[in-house]
């Protein structure tokens, strides 16, 4: 099994930064994903940024120029970087990890979700 453990979030005023850290542990053989989502209440969740095990990386348009997204490859942890915040990127920020384990039966892929931050921008 994998275990995946999110951290930071909050509330911020506009133009503020926040840091989004996420870690897995567990059967892992190698990560081949990262990613943050965002979910508003009765909304699809929606893909803000993602980093592949090549290293290159996507945004979603509204965060270009804004949020990065990085990891540490030795502690299995990926962040993202927000500067710049404005109001509506005010949601709950789930982080995801596309990974293939080792089981008693071998290797498979499996797709595990951190538990949510809400992260709030708001004087």
């Amino acid at each position: 099994q994998v275990q995946v453990v999110e951290s930071g979030g909050g509330l911020v005023q506009p133009g503020g930064s926040l840091r989004l850290s996420c870690a897995a542990s567990g059967s892992i053989f190698s990560i081949n994903g990262m990613g943050w989502y965002r979910q508003a209440p009765g909304k699809q969740r929606d893909l803000v940024a993602a980093i592949f095990a090549s290293g290159s990386t996507t945004y979603a348009d509204s965060v270009k120029g804004r949020f990065t997204i990085s990891r540490d490859n030795a502690k299995n942890t990926v962040y993202l970087q927000m500067n710049s915040l404005k109001p509506e990127d005010t949601d709950v920020y789930y982080c995801n990890f596309k990974v293939t384990m080792m089981t008693s039966v071998g290797r498979r892929l499996g797709d595990y979700w951190g538990q949510g931050t809400q992260v709030t921008v708001s004087s």
